[in-house]
Parts: structure tokens; C-alpha cells; sequence
């Protein structure tokens, strides 16, 4: 295909499981070419505003056994820890005092009733100590209907729930097939965090063992079907104390799965263009540069890490992940300098809530 070929797809009204397999799989000037001519169009239409969360990863303890994940509950060698509530309000006061906007509170996966009952109490005191002013996204995993419901009630208005692949044999490589580990249990949950009214994000990895092109188009099908208002998109990179490691020699090189993702989220902007997008911190893993060039290729929410410090080390999904032994401020400091690197400008003390979830509601009305 031609560079001219490329610019028929960007100016597409959408796009097929072929065009997008294409787009995503593109190398060389003409994959200049495109994330370029995307980034720009991607600027046109939604401005050039990113929108900080502040990330807090209060605990690894975890109940799941995902083969790809560093803190698996296999894995005797993960260091475990639970930040007490006092430092999960302080890091949420402050995102507040930084007009961060929103929070992201992120953990392993637990769904007991003490770990439930403590996050309720620990929603509405941030709301409180923040005079409901900021935002608070939650990625907790898999739980009933009337916990997501609980949850939502008092305060939380954005969930992320990643399924890693839409592709359900992929999806049981990377998991064991159990009741533990149940795609369409997966699926279900993100159609219930829908139907209460969270803005409900998702996403996958790329580059895992196996995945093609294909695959990956799919995965962008899937959320444009399952009108998904917020996406997290991120390379696979392994993780000694896992069960996939024993694929390391069947990987595309890291280079490559980077550039995947980037090509990834460019015609993901494309397909879905009112939609929320974060810069993975996993990009940066790889190139110093990482993030900023998602946020110029579509990406538009970037995540601070404000856990202490002396925690950030141990929630190691995969290895090499950056920015362990930074404080608070400087990772701040750092991505603020990293936004305007890319061209853009942070939305300071607002929610930067999805356009696509609201979309989606007026149409449902």
C-alpha cells in the first residue's frame, strides 16, 4: 500500500479488522507517515489538553494467578505490602493540593469483605478531605454488582477493568481456565460497571506470546463494540517469576512490541476518536521517551505515580519499570516537563472525564 493508501484509512469513517491489521502492523516512513498525520488530526479534533491521574498502587496482595504478572498470587518471591488508609488520603490530598483532577486507586485483586467494605470507607473519605473535588477512577478487579454499585455511590465514577485479550484461546494462555480466571466473567463485569453508570475502561497488552496482527486489530473492534469510553494500552514485557517467561526467545523484540503499541493507540484514535487514551507507564519501560510519544499519537491521560515511594518497587507487574525510586513531586515535576516535551498542555484541576462516555449517554436517553 501507498502513503496515499495510508491517508485514504486516516480520513475513513471507520475501519475494518484488514485496514486496522494493516495500520497496526506498519513500519518504516510510511509508519512516520501515519502517526504524524494522526497526531495531528488527533490534535484538530480533541486540543491538545492531557489529564493527569494520580496513580496510588496501595497494595500487592492478590487472589488471581495471571501467568504474565509479577505479582501473581503464586509468586512467593513478590515482597507483599498494604499501605495503610492514612497514606492512601494523603496521597489523594495530595493530588488535590497539585490539581492533579483525579486519582487512580489501583491493587491486586481481592473481592473479601473486609478488602470491599475498606475501599467504600476509603471513597468517601477522600471525597470528603477533598470537597468532592476531585476525580477517582478505581482498577480493583472483578466484583458483584452490588459492590461495583457500593463503590460507585460513594464516589468512585470511573473503573478500569483490562481484559488483556479479546480473544478468548489467547485469553486462556495468559490465564488459567477456571472460575477464577473466566473470560466471560471478564466481560460481564465490564457490561455491569456500564449498566450502573461508570465510565468504563478496558485494554490490552501487546505483544504477547502468540498474538498477531489480527488479534490486535480485533482487540480495537472490541472496544468500539462493547463502546468502551476509556482504553490502557501497553507492551507485554516479561517477568522473570511468571509463567510466561519460558516464551521470552518467541517475542518480538522490545522495540517492536513499543512500536506496536504506539501504532496501537494511533488507530485507536482513529476508530474511536472521543475516547479516552492513557500514555502506559510500560512504554517507558522501554524508550526513555515513551509516554510523550504516545501522548503526540493519540494518547491524552497520563498517570503520576504517588505511591510511596518505598512501596513502588514492589508492584511490579512486569520488571524494569520506571520511575520506582522517584517521589511524589518528582514524578510530577518530571511528567509536567514530559507533556510540554510532546506538545501538549495539562489540564490542571479538571476531571477530564471521557467525551465518548457522554456520547454514549445522550444516545441511551
Amino acid at each position: 500500500m501507498s502513503i496515499n493508501k495510508v491517508a485514504d484509512l486516516i480520513n475513513k469513517d471507520t475501519l475494518t479488522e484488514s485496514e486496522l491489521s494493516y495500520l497496526i502492523a506498519l513500519e518504516g516512513t510510511e509508519r512516520d507517515d501515519f502517526l504524524k498525520a494522526t497526531g495531528n488530526k488527533y490534535i484538530g479534533s480533541l486540543g491538545k489538553k492531557v489529564y493527569f491521574r494520580g496513580l496510588v498502587e496501595f497494595s500487592n496482595y492478590c487472589t488471581k494467578d495471571c501467568y504474565y504478572c509479577g505479582i501473581r498470587k503464586s509468586n512467593t518471591h513478590s515482597e507483599r505490602y498494604d499501605i495503610d488508609d492514612q497514606a492512601i488520603i494523603d496521597a489523594a490530598k495530595f493530588a488535590h493540593e497539585h490539581k492533579y483532577g483525579s486519582l487512580v486507586l489501583q491493587s491486586g485483586e481481592r473481592s473479601d469483605l473486609a478488602f470491599t467494605q475498606r475501599i467504600t470507607k476509603l471513597l468517601k473519605e477522600i471525597k470528603a478531605v477533598t470537597n468532592n473535588e476531585l476525580g477517582i477512577t478505581i482498577s480493583l478487579g472483578e466484583q458483584s454488582e452490588d459492590v461495583y454499585r457500593e463503590w460507585f455511590e460513594a464516589g468512585a465514577h470511573r473503573y478500569l477493568l483490562r481484559i488483556e485479550s479479546s480473544n478468548e484461546d489467547l485469553y486462556y494462555k495468559i490465564h488459567p481456565k477456571d472460575l477464577k480466571h473466566d473470560f466471560e466473567t471478564r466481560i460481564n463485569c465490564l457490561k455491569t460497571l456500564q449498566k450502573i453508570g461508570y465510565q468504563t475502561g478496558t485494554g490490552v497488552m501487546v505483544g504477547l506470546p502468540g498474538q498477531t496482527y489480527e488479534d490486535l486489530a480485533n482487540d480495537l473492534l472490541f472496544f468500539k463494540e462493547m463502546n468502551i469510553d476509556m482504553v490502557g494500552m501497553g507492551p507485554f514485557i516479561e517477568h522473570t517469576e511468571t509463567p510466561l517467561y519460558e516464551y521470552k526467545d518467541e517475542l518480538w523484540s522490545l522495540q517492536r512490541r513499543f512500536d506496536v503499541t504506539l501504532n496501537m493507540i494511533a488507530s485507536l484514535r482513529l476508530l474511536m476518536p472521543d475516547i479516552n487514551i492513557a500514555a502506559a507507564t510500560a512504554l517507558q519501560a522501554i524508550d526513555p521517551m515513551g509516554r510523550e510519544k504516545a501522548l503526540r499519537y493519540g494518547a491524552n491521560v497520563i498517570m503520576p505515580n504517588i505511591t510511596p515511594t518505598e512501596h513502588r518497587k514492589d508492584y511490579t507487574l512486569y520488571e524494569n519499570k520506571p520511575c520506582t525510586d522517584e517521589g511524589a513531586d518528582e514524578c510530577s515535576n518530571c511528567l509536567s516537563i514530559r507533556v510540554e516535551m510532546a506538545g501538549r498542555e495539562i489540564g490542571y484541576g479538571e476531571w477530564g472525564d471521557s467525551q465518548h462516555f457522554f456520547n454514549r449517554q445522550e444516545k441511551d436517553d
